[in-house]
């Protein structure tokens, strides 16, 4: 997977990068510190993915989201952002984004977000996946959440109050990898084909009278 990563700032840029580098079969083709700048590189490096931050010097990372879009429709972008409200993540998905990581997240969530924006897929980080699942309805029909084990009920009910990975594990006192195994277990258990059914599903769940 190539990927070229867009930040304004140097550290966050080589912090990324030294995450990059660290996955099983990604590459980091490219660095941009600006809108104009991740445009120019992108047709230079053609990636497949781009991880893009929002606040950008001068021209915005929405700016640069909406002519990527148009310029190198190939690549798939995620959002690497600070702002967790629900207006930042609805503008970047409307954008074209695929994925939208917060800063905060744990280095396997960028890495799942990364290669299910490659897929095609999109992932968000469960506090920003939450609100912009409340109150949605599945047309599917979830499995039974309560034939699920006790241990997975209570990280369901987690997520669907959109809790982080890493805070779960830190809630619960087991592993981060501990968490992530629960929930692909509970996807299976339960039908989801994807991380956000899996939301849907725990904030149904969660919102129940």
């Amino acid at each position: 997977m190539r990927v070229l990563i867009c930040d304004d700032h140097a550290l966050v840029r080589a912090g990324v990068r030294r995450l990059l580098d660290a996955m099983d079969g990604v590459e980091v083709v490219g660095e941009a510190a600006g809108a104009d700048e991740v445009v120019i590189k992108a047709r230079q490096v053609l990636p497949e993915v781009i991880v893009l931050d929002l606040s950008l010097k001068g021209r915005s990372g929405f700016d640069a989201l909406a002519e990527l879009r148009r310029t190198c429709p190939e690549a798939a972008i995620v959002v690497l952002s600070m702002h967790e409200d629900v207006l930042h993540v609805r503008e970047a998905l409307s954008r074209g984004a695929l994925g939208y990581v917060v800063k905060d997240a744990s280095p396997a969530e960028l890495e799942i977000a990364l290669r299910a924006a490659a897929a095609g897929r999109n992932f968000l980080s469960p506090q920003v996946a939450a609100p912009q699942l409340r109150g949605y309805r599945a047309a599917r029909e979830p499995g039974d959440v309560e034939s699920l084990p006790r241990r997975q009920r209570e990280i369901l009910d987690a997520l669907g109050a959109g809790r982080t990975t890493k805070q779960i594990a830190a809630d619960l006192h087991i592993s981060v990898k501990t968490v992530e195994t629960h929930r692909a277990r509970m996807m299976e258990a339960l039908g989801c084909r994807n991380a956000g059914e899996l939301l849907r599903v725990a904030m149904r769940h969660y919102d129940r009278p």
